[in-house]
């Protein structure tokens, strides 16, 4: 099966809250999707998130290849920096058609990109492949499944203060699957780089998620968007990886500029607590 026909095949798994029964301990997928909803209720009657602020998560078992969870999986919001490596599937699909060269000094932006979201980087990345509307058309075009409500349409401000750049949780998580299963242009390079060593708001300070768990992942952060896509890859007691996705977004319906170091903290934080309540989850079904 080439790439585009397997992304258009794997369209339907995602983007659709399965209330199926799974096939691992009797659990049904739509258990951890209730478990996510009722905590973050909790939050919101405890006042730990805004009538303004609304979330959105997925998370998918590549083990089993079930969706897991899925809230508001659909809703375009701020990409923020998740919208990262889209940029690189597109520098890297013009690569693999021989229009640009992965050199030296391109993998040291995209280095800087993806590990220390360095927007200046970004931005030259993004001006390898024509800037935000060509390649806005590329992906479109050559990755029509996966990008379905990906919308580029700007590079990142000074400051890093972008509210244009849209994305959905469901787009993030089309991208994880697709490049776990080496389906996208580059995708071991695209996996070394969400690798190397930085922030996350999956794995760090998060409980029940044992240490040298190894993850692959993309935060995005603005004064109005706290987010992070990424794979975890859990050890199992018999010495099997049994990798996931997770996927969280936090959207502000206003500005956190006063107090942005205090709402993206927390924040981030919310974003721990579902990631916990997943690997909970994920124990049940796997030997972990």
């Amino acid at each position: 099966m080439n790439r585009l026909s397997f992304l258009r095949s794997f369209v339907p798994s995602l983007g659709v809250f399965l209330l199926v029964a799974s096939g691992s301990g009797g659990l049904r997928a739509s258990e951890l999707g209730e478990r996510i909803d009722g905590y973050i209720k909790s939050l919101r009657s405890k006042g730990g998130l805004r009538s303004d602020e609304r979330t959105a998560w997925i998370v998918y078992d590549f083990t089993s290849q079930e969706e897991l969870a899925n809230i508001n999986g659909r809703v375009p919001m701020q990409a923020a920096s998740m919208i990262k490596p889209f940029l690189a599937l597109a520098f890297f699909h013009q690569v693999e058609a021989g229009r640009l060269t992965y050199s030296s000094v391109a993998k040291r932006h995209m280095e800087l990109m993806i590990q220390k979201s360095n927007n200046e980087s970004t931005n030259w990345v993004m001006r390898q492949t024509g800037g935000p509307a060509a390649t806005q058309a590329l992906l479109k075009q050559a990755y029509p499944a996966l990008c379905q409500n990906i919308r580029l349409v700007e590079y990142i401000p000074d400051g890093g203060k972008t509210y244009r750049n849209l994305g959905s949780a469901a787009d993030y998580a089309r991208y994880l699957h697709a490049l776990w299963f080496r389906q996208l242009p580059q995708s071991e390079e695209i996996l070394r780089l969400m690798s190397l060593p930085g922030i996350d708001r999956l794995y760090t300070d998060v409980k029940s998620v044992p240490e040298g768990t190894r993850v692959y992942n993309k935060t995005g952060s603005t004064a109005m968007c706290c987010g992070d896509m990424g794979i975890l890859v859990a050890r199992g007691k018999d010495g099997k990886p049994y990798p996931y996705a997770v996927i969280g977004i936090i959207e502000s319906g206003h500005r956190n500029t006063s107090s942005y170091s205090t709402w993206i903290s927390r924040r981030a934080d919310v974003i721990r607590g579902v990631s916990n309540l997943v690997y909970l989850d994920m124990k049940k079904r796997h030997p972990l």
